[in-house]
């Protein structure tokens, strides 16, 4: 039985519940994805796996599925408290090659800085594997410029979901790639 990914979609979500375990499950319920059963894979995008829509990953999925995802989380109780979780994702230019997803779950972190940290995190694993060279201390508009000149990276992108923790108990943020196969 070979299980390789055809299809991807990225969705995100937050919930807020007295219950942690609760406020995983409303996270995963915004993000559309609680009635799966998840299973947590690491950081590859298959070659030639194409992106969709969340709207058309959903349609695909029957609750219970075993579902394979990159699954980023974050939690906690604590009041006013910033979290976020993001995803990367970085496709080479070859489409026979393989691509990097990136998980990060960060307290005290914007949306727009896990974002970028994801997303650049992705980018320096692939290039890493394509052999490009780059100073990792370097900006975020730098290092994308350097992928761009090397013609070698095609794309890419990040979701990112934050949240501030309410005094209502917990509150956890999700951030997915779930794999259609």
């Amino acid at each position: 039985m070979k299980l390789v990914p055809q299809k991807v979609f990225f969705t995100k979500g937050d919930g807020t519940h007295k219950d942690e375990l609760r406020s995983f499950e409303l996270a995963l319920r915004d993000a559309g994805i609680e009635k799966l059963n998840l299973v947590s894979v690491s950081s590859i995008l298959p070659p030639g796996c194409k992106i969709i829509s969340r709207k058309q990953g959903l349609r695909t999925l029957e609750p219970g599925a075993i579902t394979f995802c990159v699954l980023s989380k974050c939690s906690s109780n604590e009041p006013r408290r910033l979290i976020a979780a993001s995803v990367g994702c970085a496709m080479p230019m070859d489409n026979n090659g393989y691509g990097y997803l990136s998980e990060v779950h960060e307290y005290g972190m914007t949306e727009k800085e896990a974002g970028d940290r994801a997303e650049d995190m992705a980018a320096a694993m692939l290039a890493s594997t394509l052999g490009i060279e780059f100073d990792e201390d370097k900006s975020w508009d730098e290092k994308k410029e350097v992928y761009r000149i090397s013609n070698k990276i095609y794309k890419s992108t990040e979701i990112t979901q934050s949240a501030i923790v309410t005094k209502k108990g917990y509150t956890t943020v999700v951030a997915a790639a779930v794999f259609i196969m």
